[in-house]
């Protein structure tokens, strides 16, 4: 944490108002869309973005400076992030057991900036949306653990070591596991291409 940075975690501290509201403008966007793509769902990640900066408001004293603020930010709404999709999971089951049946999330929005791998995006513009539209799809489907990571480096653009720092995982991990997610990815890119294609024609 350098200098400039320790005094604005001071201000904080001291419950600068002004500071606080500093904070969310500085914040509150990349808090969203990260909360977003983790969630999928619009009304749980405004929710849950909230609760982030009450957390970070009610918890800014145990920041101790070992990383960014930002990287410490990350890591409240990750760890919220898991909470709720667990709480979401148990709350399903629950209703399937109920009820026979078994409610879909909402399509994830935004994504629009995770990366695919080898695949080609197509000249048409039409062709092109529907391929942002399967990436959001596919990147929902991934588990909660190749999602994270994928969005934190491809969407977020995090270095290694600060996603390393937001997860809590060793750099090796974080490699091999944003490797094995974008292979996931891609796999599922190109499944759901094919099914779209096939699909269309059909008679």
């Amino acid at each position: 944490m350098d200098e400039e940075e320790a005094k604005f975690v001071g201000r904080l501290i001291a419950r600068d108002e002004t500071a606080f509201n500093e904070l969310v403008v500085l914040f509150e966007r990349r808090v969203f869309s990260l909360v977003l793509r983790m969630l999928g769902r619009q009304a749980d990640a405004e929710e849950v973005t909230q609760d982030v900066f009450i957390q970070v408001f009610r918890n800014v004293e145990s920041f101790r400076g070992d990383s960014k603020l930002s990287t410490w930010i990350f890591r409240i709404g990750i760890n919220l992030c898991k909470n709720r999709m667990n709480y979401d999971a148990r709350r399903q089951s629950r209703r399937h057991d109920d009820l026979g049946d078994y409610e879909e999330s909402d399509a994830l929005q935004g994504g629009d900036g995770v990366s695919v791998g080898a695949v080609a995006r197509p000249d048409h513009a039409a062709e092109e949306r529907q391929l942002i539209e399967v990436v959001r799809e596919a990147l929902e489907t991934l588990d909660p653990e190749h999602r994270q990571l994928v969005i934190l480096r491809d969407v977020e653009d995090l270095a290694y070591e600060e996603i390393a720092e937001v997860t809590g995982l060793n750099i090796g991990t974080v490699k091999s596991r944003i490797h094995r997610g974008r292979s996931q990815l891609r796999e599922k890119v190109e499944r759901l291409m094919l099914q779209r294609k096939v699909r269309k024609a059909e008679p």
